[in-house]
């Protein structure tokens, strides 16, 4: 029976050497075997190399790299007494860690009864920016596959929520409430996720298999955009103003999609501000010479307020939203229901 009572420190051996003991953190959101120079170093020149799970997705590469590793679970006290005469011990803790053996070398490093080997933790690999999108797709597959209500949508069932989700994302810009901001760009965000996971699925609502596409597809062929559009960013052109970088936009835009308009790809479907604002910009950067329509009634009349904010850098429909919001905190004074400045 092995004896796991604490390690005590004698005269004889207070003099040797502690060892070392390394817990090696993986990322599995980077490929298995892509490991930091420092980390191969520690695992060929360890004394011993142990993982408790004979499934971890680094052992292939381990081995093939000639590094032996022990399907062992040492507890604390076993772990240090391997570390003892100098020797480095690698620890290949699970994806979700290994809470017993952490805590169990706190406790006995706190203690003050043993001598204790250097800890060290060394992360083998890391997240880039943006690594948590991997969880999200692989989430949003299993909920798609898993979750009744999930698996039956459709685009268009969805369609209204990308509405809403959009609408609440304005709310929490127009309020400056940093909170909120993050969780609608993250409901904005899962419409984008959502829609794709559907798109993978093609064969439905009268598409069919060659249609199929999916969120690489759409972040591949939004990056390719950015790159060709932004020529004074990843090219030689050049663009001194915002004014440049618009009117290189809209060129471009027009080459790619081949239009015969300036109105074409401009949802007609939007707020009506919006899209007066919309039509007077791209006759503005087009160059298109066209007076605005004239005739009787209050419709008329907001083209031109809205043509005209649009020329003056202003955006009509968050102008107006900002005077409705002040109309509505004014009628919750009135009504006694808020204070002002409320």
């Amino acid at each position: 029976m092995t004896d796991h009572s604490e390690p005590t420190t004698t005269a004889a051996t207070a003099a040797e050497p502690t060892g070392r003991i390394v817990l090696l953190t993986t990322s599995h959101r980077v490929a298995p075997g892509v490991l930091s120079w420092p980390a191969w170093q520690v695992l060929h020149a360890a004394d011993r190399v142990l993982c408790a799970d004979p499934d971890h997705p680094q052992l292939p590469y381990l081995r093939e790299a000639g590094i032996e590793v022990a399907f062992e679970s040492p507890d604390a006290h076993a772990l240090v007494e391997a570390c003892a005469g100098g020797r480095t011990v690698v620890v290949l803790p699970g994806g979700e860690g290994d809470q017993r053996l952490t805590d169990g070398l706190a406790r006995l490093a706190g203690s003050g009864r043993v001598s204790m080997p250097d800890l060290e933790l060394l992360p083998g690999s890391y997240d880039l920016p943006g690594a948590r999108l991997l969880d999200l797709v692989q989430v949003m597959d299993r909920v798609r596959r898993e979750c009744p209500w999930t698996s039956r949508q459709t685009h268009r069932g969805l369609a209204k929520y990308a509405i809403e989700e959009a609408y609440e994302l304005v709310e929490a810009i127009e309020a400056g409430d940093r909170e909120e901001l993050r969780e609608e760009l993250g409901d904005v965000l899962l419409q984008v996720v959502f829609h794709a996971r559907i798109a993978e699925e093609a064969g439905g609502e009268g598409e069919d298999a060659a249609e199929a596409f999916s969120i690489d597809d759409v972040a591949g062929a939004l990056v390719t955009k950015l790159i060709h559009r932004h020529p004074h960013v990843f090219g030689d052109a050049e663009a001194e103003t915002p004014e440049d970088v618009n009117a290189h936009w809209q060129r471009t835009k027009a080459v790619e999609k081949q239009r015969e308009s300036v109105t074409d790809g401009i949802p007609v479907g939007q707020p009506g501000l919006a899209l007066a604002a919309k039509l007077a910009g791209r006759v503005r950067t087009g160059g298109v010479a066209v007076e605005l329509p004239r005739g009787e009634g209050i419709g008329y009349e907001l083209l031109e307020l809205a043509a005209r904010a649009e020329a003056a850098g202003t955006d009509p429909e968050t102008a107006l939203r900002a005077a409705a919001r002040a109309y509505r905190d004014a009628i919750r004074v009135a009504e006694g229901v808020a204070e002002p400045g409320e």
